[in-house]
Parts: C-alpha cells; sequence; structure tokens
C-alpha cells in the first residue's frame, strides 16, 4: 500500500528520487547499533559493507551514530539505573566514543581500507552561524579526501541547552546543511502503520508519504522503538525538517543486512517521504530549524494572515504580547491567537523596546523610543514560516 497525500505518482517518484540522491545521510540509533552486550559488532560490520556499498555507487555517505554510552557501560560494566545522573552518562560516553570509532574504523578498512573521520558536535556549533559554515565545509572537504565524516552529538560535555534531543534530529539538520538528497533513518521497526500491528490486524504499512500533515503525525504513536530517545515522533518531525529543504526521507528497518542494496534497487520496503514542492533556502532552514527561539511574540489575527498568507513582513502594530527578555538580532517565535506556532524570525528590536511599541504604526516609532531602527519588526528576508503552524 501507498500511502499519498496529494501526488499519485509516488512510486515512481520515489524510485526516481532514490536514483538520483548523490549525497545521503545515514543515521543508525541505539536500538539496532546495540544489544544485551554493548555494541552489536555484528550489526556494524553489515552496516559498513554497505555503506562502501552506496560509496561503489559514486554517492557520497556521511553516518550519523549512537552507540558511545552502551560502548562505555559494557567496557566499565555499569549497570543502567533509573534515573541515572547526567554525569554518569557523559562519562560513559567519554569512555565508549574511542571504542565505537575504533569499531567503525576496524570494519571500514575491511572494505578496501575506507577512510573515516569523527565529528562531535553539539547545539552551539550550529546556532552561530559561523561555526555552522565551518562545519559544513569540514563535511565536504572530508568528501574531497574520500573519507566518511562518521557524526555523533558530543555527549561527554552536552548539558539540556547543548543537546539537540535525539540523533534524529542532529541528521536532518546535518541534511539540511549540505544540501544532501536523502536522509535515511535505520530503526528497530519496519516502517509507518495505519495502526498498531500488534492490536489492530487491519493495519497496513504506508510506503509512501508526500507530505507530512496532522494526520501523518497522528500515526507516529503507532510504531515505537523500546531504545534510544528517538522514537517515531521524532523521525517524523525530522522527515518534516528535511522534506521543508528539498530532500526526500525514509523510516526502515536497520536489522535487514542489505536495506541499503535493496532501497536503491526499487525493494518496497520501510516509509519514503517526499520532499515539498516548495523549498526554504539554507539561510532560511538555520533561522527556523536550527536556532532555538529567545523569545515569543503573540500576534493578532491580521498580523497572522499578513505573514502567513500575504508573506510580509512583521509589524509593531500586529504584536500583541512579548515574552522573553531578547536582544536585538535574536531569534524569536511568532504566535497566531489560537496559540500556533507560525513563524521564526531574527528581531530588529529588542524585547523592552517591542514591548513598549506593540499595537503602534510604525511612524511612530521614533517618538516613542526616540529612534527608529526599522519599520519592520521582523523582515520577510528574516522570517521563516514553519509548516502547518505546529512547531
Amino acid at each position: 500500500m501507498t500511502f499519498q497525500v496529494d501526488r499519485e505518482d509516488g512510486l515512481f517518484y520515489r524510485q526516481t528520487l532514490f536514483d538520483q540522491a548523490k549525497t545521503v545521510v545515514l543515521k543508525v540509533g541505539s536500538a539496532v547499533l546495540t544489544n544485551a552486550d554493548g555494541l552489536n559488532l555484528e550489526f556494524i560490520d553489515t552496516l559498513c559493507r554497505q555503506i562502501s556499498f552506496l560509496r561503489s555507487t559514486g554517492r557520497e555517505v556521511i553516518l550519523v551514530t549512537s552507540g558511545a554510552v552502551a560502548a562505555g557501560r559494557r567496557r566499565l560494566g555499569v549497570e543502567k539505573q533509573p534515573g541515572e545522573p547526567l554525569k554518569v552518562k557523559q562519562a560513559l560516553a567519554a569512555v565508549g566514543q574511542g571504542l565505537l570509532m575504533q569499531a567503525y574504523e576496524q570494519r571500514f578498512a575491511d572494505q578496501g581500507g575506507q577512510q573515516v573521520a569523527q565529528l562531535l558536535l553539539t547545539h552551539a556549533d550550529l546556532s552561530q552561524r559561523d561555526r555552522y559554515l565551518n562545519v559544513r565545509n569540514t563535511i565536504l572537504t572530508l568528501f574531497e579526501f574520500g573519507a566518511v565524516p562518521i557524526i555523533n552529538e558530543n555527549d561527554t560535555v552536552s548539558v539540556r541547552e547543548l543537546r539537540f534531543g535525539d540523533n534524529d534530529t542532529l541528521g536532518a539538520l546535518i541534511t539540511n546543511m549540505i544540501g544532501a538528497d536523502m536522509y535515511i533513518m535505520l530503526s528497530d521497526v519496519d516502517g509507518l502503520c495505519t495502526a498498531n500491528p500488534a492490536l489492530d490486524p487491519t493495519a497496513k504499512a504506508i510506503y509512501t508519504v508526500a507530505k507530512v500533515d496532522s494526520t501523518v503525525e497522528a500515526m507516529a504513536g503507532n510504531s515505537g522503538s523500546s531504545l534510544g530517545t528517538g522514537g517515531m515522533q521524532s523521525k517524523i518531525r525530522a522527515a518534516k525538517m528535511v522534506a521543508a529543504c528539498g530532500g526526500s526521507s525514509f523510516i526502515g528497518p536497520g536489522r535487514n543486512k542489505n536495506v541499503l542494496r535493496e532501497l536503491f534497487s526499487g525493494a518496497m520496503v520501510g516509509t519514503f517521504f517526499l520532499p515539498e514542492k516548495v523549498k526554504i533556502s539554507g539561510r532560511k532552514h538555520w533561522i527556523g530549524y536550527v536556532l532555538r527561539p529567545d523569545g515569543f511574540l503573540d500576534l493578532d489575527a491580521g498580523a497572522c494572515r499578513a505573514i502567513v498568507e500575504r508573506g510580509k513582513s512583521l509589524l509593531p502594530s500586529g504584536i500583541v504580547r512579548v515574552e522573553g527578555g531578547f536582544k536585538v538580532g535574536a531569534p524569536v517565535h511568532c504566535r497566531c491567537p489560537d496559540g500556533r506556532v507560525v513563524a521564526a524570525g531574527l528581531v530588529n528590536y529588542a524585547a523592552a523596546d517591542i514591548d513598549k511599541i506593540k499595537g503602534c504604526k510604525t511612524c511612530d516609532l521614533a517618538g516613542i523610543l526616540g529612534f527608529r531602527d526599522s519599520d519592520e519588526i521582523i523582515h520577510r528576508d528574516n522570517l521563516v514560516l514553519l509548516a502547518d503552524g505546529e512547531r
């Protein structure tokens, strides 16, 4: 069965995108990468073989991997405890990251001496524009050297403010950062279903999704992973992020030893997400999906219609409430009267000044503030609509 929102050519389009994909980001989660003994070395061997197959077809591959904490836990013999402190996980990651990379290096070396490179990232590495571009340039240079970039969150230093939340999100951000054609998430589930197959005998597999909407997001609770931080809902969100930038995504069975070869050969496995017809620019992706908001602006109905339906800038007259103590140039999110967050943007005024001029006309700004740096609170060039207003 193929679930399609608005495209009748889903099957053909899906295979066309697989054929045309030249740069692939592959994310592998803890559920398939680890077992009771720590790292699943047999799976890692299979994974490296599959990646080498993709590279032999002329494609570039980035691997986003979990597994450092599990590897460290096994090496130190530390049992997992409920409510485990962050410092314990960070220490385990410090021990396990080297073991994880050693496993990859050894098994990639068996595949014709394939070179690999390690990148450990926190959210701060992507939230600053210059560092964001430096990471991008590093990855592209590694491609020139013929190396496979292996990326993981830097768990040894990450605190809540620096974390991506899960590697599904990290993989989506990397995909959009370098403009990759396809994002593949390998999991311990076969894909998205219309209902929980364990409870509903009529449940159908969904092979192709043309657009992630509220109906598709509601299905995310039907299939879930027992391990890791990224369940089906995080994978759906990641696919939605990638689609907004014009990329395609796939969620499928990581334990299938030939899943990548089968995918690129046309086999109907897993769930494939088609790209949006209209994509946003790389800079707007950074504003809307990488930056975290320092505050919120509550808008009236007229302002919401202006920015959503007519592509206008945000003016002070449409703002009814300011939340947060942000500065000039800070990222904020815009909310409509019904509570939906519909846009993200960079502000031209600090929170305290916006609070003084909210609801006012632009011609009154200088008289109220004593200066008038801009007519707009957020110019449309720095304003990004968030898909379906659900973020």
